[in-house]
């Protein structure tokens, strides 16, 4: 049923190529259309006067497709953000959600996802948000994500893949345990992500070979250039670009867009921030800047990096997330969005 939907819903949008397919209790008497297959349905749908607004297909059931109103630049994009219950996570899944996606909440913390889709939902209408609980190192529960997001809304759009962790040290002091995990969080999980929304994807474009889809990797200038007593998080975010530029070729002939983009750092953000675990403590601690003793000596020096004079703050990600997705020209690319502190060769 996973890979049907899509198709279904691929067939029942009109030119707008807008609308989430939802599974409703009923009967054959109660749809528009009933079909025993998704051919007999495509057969059905070439000789009716319109498309119809609900189908009933054996085996799968009464299914409707549904519109809202409002716009904006991603008007009914159907899209999953992984790590989105706090930090730049849940800022880029309130811009996309402003900007017109049903945006499912994916996180490992479900007490914070269903917080987030709460409020989005009361701000911009109920059904804009769903929270899903995802361990993303995890394959069955990477699986079971898409596998709800299908359920909910009938298929996948954009998926962004923002989950992360890191654990700066020293060679000296790193364990390999510490590594694996770092390692894993932030690069075998991307490619467990990108395995399973690809097939959704792939399904949709069976139906529709010019419908354009998008893969974002939340990426970091340390996937750019390597960093002093963070190699854990860099070794990962090179990595990632790696995949990414391989996902793109093997991608595109699905009209599926593959990129990164690689923030500068949010100094507001928990990742930073955070007083027990935050990158300013960490980087004290370990003394990774010379001659700080305080949490503000650490952030000044980070300030003092950036020609822009400032971190990088969600707005500046959102709005290169809504570029790549509204070109159609460019995938496998690492976008800087660093302020001038990292520029490409």
């Amino acid at each position: 049923m996973k890979n049907i939907i899509p198709k279904i819903r691929m067939l029942l949008m009109e030119d707008d190529n807008k609308g989430i397919l939802r599974l409703f209790e009923g009967s054959a008497s109660d749809a528009d259309i009933s079909a025993g297959s998704i051919d007999d349905l495509k057969h059905e749908l070439k000789t009716a006067a319109s498309k119809p607004a609900s189908v009933y297909v054996n085996d799968v059931g009464l299914l409707k497709l549904i519109k809202k109103s409002g716009g904006g630049r991603l008007d009914q994009k159907i899209s999953v953000v992984t790590g989105s219950a706090q930090g730049f996570g849940r800022g880029i899944a309130e811009e996309m959600a402003k900007n017109g996606a049903y945006v499912v909440i994916a996180d490992i913390n479900r007490d914070l996802a269903e917080s987030v889709s709460g409020d989005l939902n009361a701000r911009y209408g109920e059904g804009s948000a769903l929270a899903v609980r995802v361990d993303v190192s995890d394959e069955d529960s990477v699986r079971d994500m898409f596998a709800e997001t299908v359920a909910y809304y009938g298929g996948l759009d954009i998926f962004v893949s923002n989950a992360g962790i890191l654990r700066a040290g020293a060679l000296d002091e790193m364990s390999l345990q510490t590594f694996e995990t770092v390692t894993r969080i932030n690069y075998s999980a991307y490619f467990l992500c990108v395995k399973y929304a690809s097939e959704v994807m792939k399904a949709q474009h069976e139906i529709n070979g010019n419908y354009f889809m998008d893969v974002i990797q939340i990426n970091s200038k340390s996937g750019l250039e390597g960093s002093e007593k963070n190699f854990a998080y860099a070794g990962g975010k090179f990595g990632g670009i790696g995949l990414t530029q391989s996902f793109a070729k093997e991608l595109i002939p699905y009209k599926i867009k593959v990129n990164s983009i690689c923030p500068g750092n949010f100094f507001g953000g928990p990742l930073w921030s955070d007083p027990e675990n935050g990158l300013f403590v960490q980087y004290l601690n370990v003394g990774k800047v010379a001659g700080a003793k305080t949490i503000a000596d650490v952030k000044r020096y980070y300030e003092s990096r950036v020609p822009m004079n400032r971190g990088c703050e969600v707005i500046d990600v959102a709005r290169a997330l809504l570029y790549l997705v509204e070109q159609e020209y460019e995938t496998g690319q690492a976008l800087p969005v660093t302020g001038g502190q990292v520029m490409l060769k």
